[in-house]
């Protein structure tokens, strides 16, 4: 195992579950929500993690860049960016919903080759390191082998991202096939997929910082994630992750062709 992947991974271990006890200390206490441009929420406590990140990973890597969620993006020289949100998942920690997490993803070269997703709320760490596998804190956790649609349980964020994009008949379409569908949104669906609990998560309107954690460690399960188009792209705005199994039906379903 290359040694500067598996320092910078064990860094992003420890500054995840670290910026994730910060927030856990905001979480459920009724602090004030500031609405972003694109109207999308933010808090003290988001803002304070991603700073806790930045402090902690530049200081032990000065030279590689950083993108987050609240503060934007520093160049680097190394090669390697860190890509962050602080808090995946405001919607559900402002109103005291424990389905949120800390994200630290790591690029090398323009390859996603380690993701960590600190749950807090909920005492949960999923990681992954390429090559060396996906895990659910210390258990190896890998994606089902379901491999028909009726039998298949479909995870999404909300149906209204689907009305803006113009693809919620095609999203209902995918519905009637499948045999359960769940209102998982953010990270959490696609975690459900890495360990196997469902076979599809399926969304609209994210950002880099949304997905760069979460595609090593489904790949790392022996999952699949890209965009709408069947390329992985995380700065496009639509994604679909699966078992691998179902992931050209499903994505031709989305896609109406």
């Amino acid at each position: 195992m290359n040694a500067d992947w598996r320092n910078r991974y064990d860094a992003a271990l420890d500054a995840a579950q670290q910026a994730g006890q910060f927030a856990l200390g905001y979480f459920d206490q009724g602090i004030a929500v500031e609405w972003k441009s694109d109207q999308s929420p933010v808090t003290i406590a988001d803002r304070g993690a991603e700073e806790l990140l930045r402090k902690t990973l530049l200081g032990r890597f000065p030279n590689d860049g950083f993108l987050g969620e609240e503060f934007g993006d520093t160049p680097g020289s190394s090669g390697y960016r860190w890509i962050i949100d602080p808090i995946d998942g405001t919607r559900s920690f402002v109103r005291g919903i424990p389905i949120w997490a800390c994200m630290v993803g790591l690029e090398y070269q323009g390859e996603l080759i380690a993701g960590v997703v600190a749950l807090p709320a909920m005492k949960q760490v999923f990681r992954a390191l390429r090559g060396d596998g996906a895990y659910r804190d210390d258990r190896r956790i890998r994606v089902s082998d379901i491999a028909t649609l009726d039998k298949a349980h479909v995870y999404y964020s909300s149906i209204s991202w689907f009305k803006k994009a113009g693809h919620d008949k095609q999203f209902l379409n995918l519905v009637s096939l499948t045999e359960r569908q769940r209102g998982f949104g953010d990270f959490y669906g696609f975690m459900m997929v890495a360990q196997g609990a469902g076979e599809i998560m399926v969304e609209y309107g994210v950002h880099a910082w949304d997905l760069a954690a979460i595609a090593p460690i489904l790949e790392e399960a022996g999952g699949k994630l890209t965009a709408w188009d069947g390329k992985l792209d995380i700065d496009k705005p639509d994604v679909i992750a699966t078992n691998g199994l179902l992931h050209e039906q499903a994505r031709r379903i989305i896609c109406g062709t």
